[in-house]
């Protein structure tokens, strides 16, 4: 399980309420004399699109130190279109244990009991537990070995399989779409080990 903390990928995923939160648009307070500036929109703590590799976002994360950790993202949409669920995959330092990290992002009202499945073109499904849920949606984190970042790398597809708690016997399948994975993972920057 990865540490649970305020990590980037934490941060895009709160991204995903963003279209809700923009539904009740108001217009923002003007600046008084005793009213600290507004934040940039390209501050501390903003992310942005460095690259996209066909279906896959290198996105990262703005720092004050400079040193800007990065991630590729994929939203995923159901078949109306709309942004259901994400994906976002960090490389770690190299050590035996893992190559990266993952972070799959659900609805809340997910069945959390059910996990999420995940597979790769004809192989076996694989369940995954989720670790935890915020305001903004439940997680399922891992760790990926050098062997599962070749399997992404010479696959097409994941299908993902999520339940909704409501309608448990009405799974909903997402596709990862697995086109550019290989140039954006290689595009990733590596963390420097500790």
């Amino acid at each position: 399980m990865m540490k649970q903390s305020t990590s980037l990928a934490l941060m895009l995923t709160l991204g995903l309420s963003a279209p809700m939160a923009g539904a009740q648009e108001t217009a923002a307070p003007a600046a008084t004399a005793d009213a600290p500036p507004a934040a940039s929109a390209e501050g501390p703590g903003t992310t942005y699109v460095k690259e996209t590799h066909d279906d896959w976002e290198i996105q990262c994360l703005r720092t004050e130190s400079g040193s800007e950790p990065c991630e590729m993202f994929q939203l995923l949409k159901d078949s109306e279109g709309t942004g259901t669920a994400a994906i976002s995959i960090m490389a770690l330092p190299g050590n035996d244990d893992a190559a990266a990290g993952a972070t799959i992002t659900t609805p809340l009202e997910t069945l959390l009991t059910q996990g999420v499945k995940l597979k790769i073109d004809s192989q076996e499904a694989i369940a995954l537990p989720f670790n935890v849920c915020s305001q903004a949606g439940c997680y399922s984190n891992v760790f990926l070995k050098d062997k599962d970042i070749d399997l992404f790398k010479k696959g097409n597809k994941i299908a993902m399989t999520i339940v909704p708690a409501a309608a448990p016997d009405t799974p909903v399948e997402l596709m990862i779409s697995l086109k550019g994975f290989t140039a954006a993972f290689d595009a990733l920057p590596k963390p420097a080990a500790q």
